[in-house]
């Protein structure tokens, strides 16, 4: 394939002029590969949205300071324990608070809105905050089936009809519809030079599958879908075809981590998440409960076998046992970036938690010299 090619089938699917370098991390401090967060504006037991949002706020700003290379929310709805159901505004706000920090949706949810509005949102927040967006992209309804039903009002097949919507918003980012398409004429509004690089996410093998024939980077669930991350990576990899926006596979995972004084401090944070996830997949969403609650709840064996489970795909302990968790988890899976997330109770106990394995690696905020 020409750079002719690869430039002209990355137009088709989701390239832009300068991706390559927005795709790709950079490495600071001692870590081996670059770190980032995922955070989902944590609402807990006796905070309110407001308090949550104000956190994120903080926990952004600091995670530029600390030197992690991207900040990610995630669209999510009908959860008491979520504040961040809608990612383009909430990125608004964070931009306006940093200053370098990448800043993206990790994701939003492409069957529940229409591709124009999504390219119009994104267009905006490029204006806004110019080469600092990541526009990351998961065909799953983020919610339960009747809330989808509400958002998808009109909007046709939903997740089945994924790669007809992502072509069709990667037009319109592009600007790049054929002679004769019904939109050829439209156009999403504010267009600027660049664009944000788009990502697939995904935590089956569907979207690991997608964006390896695109060409596109790729971020896979390994959070909440453990079992599914090296087939998914392997499928990625091998299906992988060069574009304009990569010439060969780059994959990030999401991993809960939680870093305290000592193992037995941040296994009890954790805990207060695991019993949120156990409440969640039983139907009952509410605000992430106290680790005082999470330890005397009455778990019956089934449930104790959840958190433990749940527990179990969760890199915690102290500073350096976190360090060595996650390194571990990187060389197992090959991934060239990965995205912490510590979904635990307690604005104070989740910014020190996220400061601490900043801390375990050096960030520094200036790139890691070779």
């Amino acid at each position: 394939m020409t750079s002719e090619d690869r430039q002209e089938n990355g137009r088709e699917n989701g390239a832009g002029p300068h991706a390559p370098d927005a795709v790709r991390g950079t490495a600071r401090g001692t870590a081996p590969a670059p770190l980032s967060i995922l955070d989902l504006a944590t609402v807990g037991v006796g905070h309110t949205p407001a308090q949550a949002l104000a956190a994120t706020t903080t926990l952004a700003r600091s995670a530029e300071r600390w030197g992690y290379h991207r900040f990610w929310v995630a669209e999510h709805h009908g959860m008491p324990g979520v504040a961040s159901s809608t990612p383009a505004v909430l990125l608004a706000h964070l931009g306006a608070h940093t200053t370098t920090l990448r800043l993206g949706s990790g994701g939003v949810m492409l069957p529940n809105h229409a591709p124009l509005a999504i390219a119009e949102q994104f267009g905006l927040l490029e204006a806004l905050h110019p080469g600092r967006i990541d526009l990351g992209l998961g065909r799953a309804p983020g919610t339960d089936q009747a809330t989808a039903r509400a958002l998808r009002r009109g909007l046709g097949e939903g997740a089945d009809d994924f790669p007809r919507q992502l072509s069709e918003l990667t037009h319109f980012l592009d600007g790049s519809f054929p002679a004769g398409h019904p939109y050829e004429r439209l156009t999403a509004v504010p267009k600027g030079e660049g664009r944000p690089p788009v990502w697939l996410l995904g935590s089956s093998g569907f979207s690991a599958q997608l964006a390896g024939r695109l060409g596109l980077p790729f971020a896979f669930a390994h959070h909440f879908s453990s079992a599914n991350t090296l087939p998914a990576l392997d499928l990625y990899r091998s299906e992988f075809r060069p574009s304009a926006v990569l010439d060969q596979p780059y994959a990030l995972i999401g991993v809960s981590a939680v870093a305290a004084d000592d193992e037995a401090s941040a296994r009890r944070l954790a805990r207060s998440a695991a019993l949120g996830m156990l409440r969640l997949r039983r139907g009952n969403p509410g605000p992430i409960p106290t680790p005082e609650e999470a330890e005397s709840y009455p778990y019956s064996p089934v449930e104790a076998d959840f958190i433990d489970d749940w527990l179990g795909n969760v890199v915690l302990g102290a500073p350096g046992e976190v360090a060595d968790g996650l390194e571990a988890l990187r060389k197992r899976t090959g991934v060239d970036e990965l995205m912490v997330t510590s979904h635990i109770h307690g604005h104070e106990a989740r910014l020190r938690s996220y400061g601490l394995i900043a801390e375990a690696y050096g960030l520094t905020g200036a790139p890691r010299t070779v």
